[in-house]
């Protein structure tokens, strides 16, 4: 019998490992396929075949080694992307020594190439006071106010990524009795997290004025009532932090982005005293720090931590001293949010 080609092996992997067995969702598989698609590139030309030509047994811990060299030497690639790469191809070739034993030596010594040490990203971050200011600032009147006043306090609210608010459907927001909104994460896995009155109130506006009843229309649509995009939340985003009056403390706008909402929502968190599982489980991300075993959070320990969080309009104005921005390992646990 002979071993499976190169072609079987792939059109496996991304049809049936990486989204059935893995539970990945389209951006995140988006990400692997580039990743193979570079590399069978510099696999060919390394052998000087077509990529239709190419054998497993072109698939060498050599040329490996080659290409993560070259992404940073002549692509120019950061250590980051490097990495990302590699943790690509080290599942990629994990799934090929389950398939092909005969590969099995070569899948060790590629599972055996470490990332490389990258230095503590900064973690971008909104006080309560910018937020404040931000939200003050928001236009009122206008086409898209409401959508983008709602978008902004979910985002401030739930701590959600980019892509989870882009799927947010109608069936996902809960009104009654206690507001709260149920977020498909990564992994394919659901979290719920509460709302603030004020949230829920303008959300409720907004599902309103879009005036269908559709549980699976979008939740923050654009103008033909399609779902916004990530990149169409990020403009949003984008549009709205330039209305930040820049001081020394303040982010540079050109650095809010909707994940500086969610860094955001956990330093909130953070300061009004929340642990760190509680804001781990908020967020729908597994805590490097903590290494005991914490049960699933429930929704109601987490309506606990939003009142210790209050909404932006109803911020104190009290200026309060991150003490705990010094601790490196707590701000690299922040950054990896």
């Amino acid at each position: 019998m002979n071993p499976p080609t190169i072609g079987f092996i792939i059109y496996h992997f991304f049809l049936d490992y990486l989204p059935q067995q893995k539970g990945l969702r389209a951006n995140s598989i988006r990400s692997y396929r580039d990743t193979l698609r570079l590399f069978l590139i510099a696999v060919a030309e390394s052998t000087t075949q077509r990529i239709s030509a190419l054998r497993l047994e072109h698939l060498s811990f050599e040329r490996v080694s080659g290409f993560l060299h070259d992404l940073e030497q002549v692509r120019h690639n950061g250590v980051s992307t490097r990495n990302q790469r590699l943790a690509a191809l080290h599942t990629f070739f994990e799934y090929v020594g389950r398939q092909v034993p005969e590969m099995l030596h070569v899948c060790e010594q590629v599972a055996a190439i470490p990332k490389k040490r990258t230095p503590l990203p900064e973690t971008h971050f909104m006080t309560r006071e910018e937020i404040q200011r931000l939200f003050d600032q928001l236009p009122e009147q206008g086409r898209f106010a409401l959508r983008d006043r709602a978008l902004l306090l979910f985002l401030y609210n739930t701590g959600a990524r980019v892509q989870e608010a882009a799927d947010l459907r109608r069936e996902h927001l809960t009104f009654e009795p206690k507001p709260s909104v149920r977020l498909h994460g990564k992994g394919d896995k659901w979290r719920t997290c509460p709302l603030w009155e004020q949230t829920a109130r303008t959300l409720g506006q907004l599902l309103e004025e879009q005036g269908t009843h559709d549980p699976q229309a979008p939740v923050f649509s654009s103008t033909r009532g399609e779902s916004l995009t990530r990149f169409g939340i990020y403009k949003r985003v984008r549009k709205h932090a330039a209305l930040i009056e820049q001081d020394s403390t303040a982010p540079d706008a050109r650095h809010i982005t909707p994940h500086v909402f969610r860094h955001s929502t956990a330093v909130s968190l953070l300061e009004s005293g929340a642990e760190l599982n509680i804001i781990a489980g908020w967020l729908g991300h597994v805590s490097p720090i903590t290494t005991n075993r914490y049960a699933e959070i429930t929704l109601r320990m987490k309506e606990e931590a939003l009142k210790l969080c209050e909404p932006p309009v109803e911020a104190d104005g009290r200026v309060r001293k991150p003490a705990w921005h010094d601790d490196a390992e707590l701000m690299s646990w922040l950054a990896s949010l």
